[in-house]
């Protein structure tokens, strides 16, 4: 039976002014506690290897960056499913919108099979062609076989998050996320030092908790979907293909995993970059991209929260609540990012130590927490605002941008910075922060602008 807060799919605060800041926080923050969820299965096996050492950190690091970048794309096109199921939701097309999840899955699940197996045979010569040490390429190819047998799952856990965040149940995808936490925390524990009866693996330990974590969310997903009340009312057993939709999606969609794709790209070849400045740089910097992950969430629940309901009302033909809802989400951005930024700066020893105890770590961490408070603030205005405009189904011209700016700012800015001033760690991000800068700024003035008025999907 659906709950009775799940019956309406509404929260609470909707019956005030639609697009309060009630109504989006109450979207947002399982989403906020799903994503921290996510984020710690990265976080704890960034802690646990760190015990290990400052190779075996950076080497997840680096091997989840990269394997990340050859997923993106397919999990950024899975998250349309979103704009499709709020934007029927917010018309009152309520049996039209479980069937997204199949038109998603004809069109991507036969896909991800198949690079899941080319990405796997390939990885090993990626990694000798991006050049870390050798002691890192041999600890980065053992985490990411544990990896490789969770690739698919994630893209079919996107796909049911993603219909389950635009009809407003933000809170079923949370609680399987802590359960397929806990699961991680478990396994991690067991397989990397061998303990609970089970083999010490190791970084490959680290790989294969966190795949069998993933295909459990994927499970509680399947259960939370096809359970009978939401086939009747949102007709989520409507598995045949249609080829018209098939269009639809893929036109919508696939720009969405484009711009992950090549904005991601880039940023592994950034994070390349500092690699090969040493062990030590790429320690320190995992333990400052573990840390901006706690800003990330928030914005990133945030922006599916803007997403859901700028969705919901362009649906329902209801665009001041739409524009409504976005300034709601960018307020509580601003309010939870200066709160990080406080953290880092009051307490970098502490936060980086969680990592790694290296001295070189500490030193280098230090200044890096700093701008990263400065980081984190501005780049949660473009994760904001890059969802209001997702939900409002203007995908292309976010696409274009950013594909553009990330090889024709990031990278030279970054390599100027770091490598031809010798910057170093603290140039490479200070180039980030130019790039990330100059995005989010075009992103906004998009959204002004108004042209996701008159989008249709």
């Amino acid at each position: 039976m659906l709950t009775k807060s799940e019956a309406t799919t509404l929260p609470a605060a909707a019956s005030r002014r639609p697009g309060n800041v009630l109504e989006v926080a109450a979207l947002a923050y399982p989403v906020v506690l799903q994503t921290f969820s996510d984020t710690l299965m990265q976080v704890v096996d960034s802690a646990f290897v760190g015990r290990i050492g400052a190779t075996e950190l950076g080497a997840v690091g680096f091997s989840g960056i990269w394997l990340w970048t050859t997923l993106c794309a397919f999990f950024g096109t899975a998250t349309g499913v979103q704009t499709f199921v709020a934007q029927a939701f917010g018309a009152k097309r309520e049996h039209e919108c479980g069937a997204w999840v199949w038109q998603a899955m004809w069109l991507m699940l036969p896909v991800i099979v198949v690079w899941t197996l080319i990405v796997s045979a390939g990885f090993e010569s990626l990694l000798r062609l991006l050049g870390p040490t050798p002691e890192m390429q041999a600890r980065a190819l053992e985490y990411a076989e544990g990896r490789f047998p969770g690739m698919p799952a994630i893209i079919v856990g996107g796909i049911m998050t993603a219909c389950l965040r635009g009809l407003g149940m933000t809170r079923l995808p949370m609680l399987a996320a802590v359960v397929a936490n806990l699961v991680n925390v478990g396994l991690d524990y067991g397989l990397i030092f061998g303990r609970l009866g089970l083999p010490e693996w190791g970084v490959y330990g680290a790989g294969a908790a966190t795949s069998a974590a993933q295909w459990t969310y994927v499970a509680l997903m399947l259960v939370a979907t096809l359970r009978p009340a939401m086939a009747q009312r949102f007709g989520t057993w409507a598995w045949r293909p249609h080829a018209g939709d098939l269009r639809r999606y893929f036109r919508t969609s696939v720009p969405i995993g484009g711009q992950w794709l090549l904005d991601m790209a880039s940023f592994a070849i950034f994070s390349t970059i500092i690699a090969r400045m040493g062990d030590i740089s790429m320690a320190a910097n995992q333990a400052m991209m573990q840390l901006l992950s706690l800003s990330f969430m928030q914005a990133y629940g945030l922006s599916v929260a803007s997403g859901a309901l700028v969705g919901r009302y362009v649906g329902a033909r209801d665009l001041e609540s739409a524009e409504r809802s976005h300034r709601s989400a960018m307020r509580l951005g601003t309010a939870l990012t200066t709160a990080v930024a406080i953290a880092f700066l009051s307490l970098p020893d502490p936060l980086i130590g969680i990592f790694s105890e290296d001295p070189e770590v500490l030193a280098l961490g230090r200044p890096l927490l700093a701008l990263a408070a400065v980081f984190q603030v501005v780049d949660a205005i473009g994760i904001i605002v890059g969802g209001s405009l997702r939900g409002a189904g203007d995908t292309r011209w976010p696409f274009l941008v950013q594909a553009t700016m990330a090889w024709g700012l990031r990278l030279p800015v970054v390599w100027v910075a770091a490598v031809l001033l010798q910057g170093g760690l603290f140039g490479a991000w200070f180039g980030e922060l130019v790039y990330i800068s100059a995005l989010n700024a075009a992103f906004w003035l998009r959204f002004r602008h108004g042209a996701w008025r008159t989008m249709r999907v």
